[in-house]
């Protein structure tokens, strides 16, 4: 089953292993919620994409936003991976677990002044640019510190991606990128900024696509722009950034083939003068993780039964926020399987894991995983009612270690001031 969460989170004896460690040894160990991730699951993701592009010059950038724990991206940098950022503080955190700067590409919509400059000084690879105002302010901040920023220019391809709305981004309603309408204008600015140097083109569809056409189409349009490109004079404008988005296995539907993607793609820019890069986060980081968390109540109603656990939506919005799937399983196999509701101790009715769900037959204190959670998971984490963040544990087959302690209550209120 291609980029499933069973190739890494399997059962042996009736008891759930990640890699070859029991999670019943690390709910124990650690206590619960707590994230635990395969760096087997990682590198192999990781590892895979790099080969499949391996007839093209090309740098896989891990999307910090994914999954940013340092011992993560040191992780990944050690594997050879560079790092798509989104912010000063994911700038700060790829450079603290040693990832070199010429490796590292920032994107999104909002850049700050003292973003801009940290990225100058940090001296990172380039900018992935959505709209003319931010070519202006990057070329003003450079020329104060005296340097030439390297941008390429995110278009908005107007692809349509199969996939939630709230994360298509290469629409043209999205707010993302700069329609190819704007690009002669955009060539003339940038012409006058000396200051600024374009080196590529930036393109982004969507987050959780499992089809391959969307990501061709995009691919043949940014090429179009690079001749458009050349045609005014931009020489220099050989880096073609498809960006990330590929989608990962939640259930049993479709997962990407990233064999066929590299096909197509290779297809596409073969004998072209083009340095290729790929963010990819979800596929990296998605199928790596579980959410750990204890059964508190089994409560029965008339026309539902609950499973009330210690983790929620403050700790794993997906479900919520995007109606997402998650899978569910009961770290002690037990025989028998009923239909519930996993439901968090949030006061919001939005919290929850499953509605309606079959899982296999489960008891109170008993724990459950909640699996394929290692992307946008602990990443879009909160304090929500004063729950404190869950701690996180990295496993290396039959090892284990804490990357991140459980916070305290005394943790809730340090940076408060009275």
């Amino acid at each position: 089953m291609m980029n499933s969460f069973r190739e890494y989170f399997t059962y042996r004896n009736g008891k759930l292993y990640c890699e070859d460690v029991s999670l019943e040894e690390i709910a124990e160990e650690y206590g619960t919620p707590v994230y635990v991730y395969s760096s087997k699951c990682f590198i192999d993701k990781f590892t895979q994409q790099d080969k499949a592009l391996s007839n093209h010059p090309h740098l896989i950038c891990y999307s910090v936003k994914s999954n940013s724990n340092i011992n993560i991206l040191r992780m990944m940098q050690e594997a050879g991976c560079g790092m798509d950022v989104v912010s000063g503080g994911e700038i700060y955190r790829a450079i603290a677990a040693g990832v070199k700067p010429e490796k590292i590409v920032y994107a999104g919509v909002g850049k700050t002044t003292s973003e801009i400059e940290l990225a100058l000084t940090t001296g990172i690879r380039m900018f992935n640019c959505e709209s003319l105002p931010e070519i202006e302010r990057i070329n003003m901040v450079a020329q104060s510190m005296n340097k030439t920023a390297r941008i390429a220019i995110r278009v908005n391809p107007d692809v349509t991606a199969n996939t939630h709305h709230y994360i298509t981004t290469g629409r043209k309603e999205n707010k993302f990128g700069i329609s190819m309408q704007l690009l002669p204008h955009i060539v003339s600015a940038i012409k006058n900024m000396p200051y600024i140097k374009l080196i590529g083109i930036h393109v982004h569809i969507g987050s959780q696509i499992t089809e391959v056409e969307p990501f061709e189409e995009a691919c043949n349009k940014a090429l179009d722009v690079m001749v458009k490109l050349k045609a005014m004079g931009m020489d220099e404008c050989t880096t073609l950034n498809l960006g990330g988005g590929f989608g990962i296995q939640y259930n049993d539907g479709n997962s990407f083939d990233v064999a066929r993607w590299a096909t197509i793609i290779d297809n596409v820019i073969k004998d072209k003068n083009i340095f290729l890069i790929i963010e990819p986060g979800r596929y990296i980081s998605g199928s790596s993780g579980a959410l750990l968390t204890r059964v508190q109540y089994k409560k029965k109603t008339d026309t539902k039964t609950f499973i009330i656990v210690d983790s929620g939506m403050h700790q794993l919005i997906r479900p919520t926020l995007y109606q997402a799937y998650q899978h569910v399983a009961n770290v002690t196999l037990r025989e028998g399987k009923e239909i519930v509701d996993v439901v968090g101790p949030i006061c919001e009715s939005g919290d929850f894991f499953a509605k309606d769900r079959e899982i296999s037959y489960t008891m109170q204190d008993d724990c459950l995983a909640v699996l394929s959670a290692g992307a946008y998971g602990m990443a879009m984490a909160s304090r929500y009612n004063s729950h404190p963040l869950p701690a996180e544990v990295l496993i290396e087959g039959n090892t284990h270690k804490l990357i991140r302690s459980r916070e305290t209550y005394e943790d809730l209120i340090t940076r408060e001031r009275v």
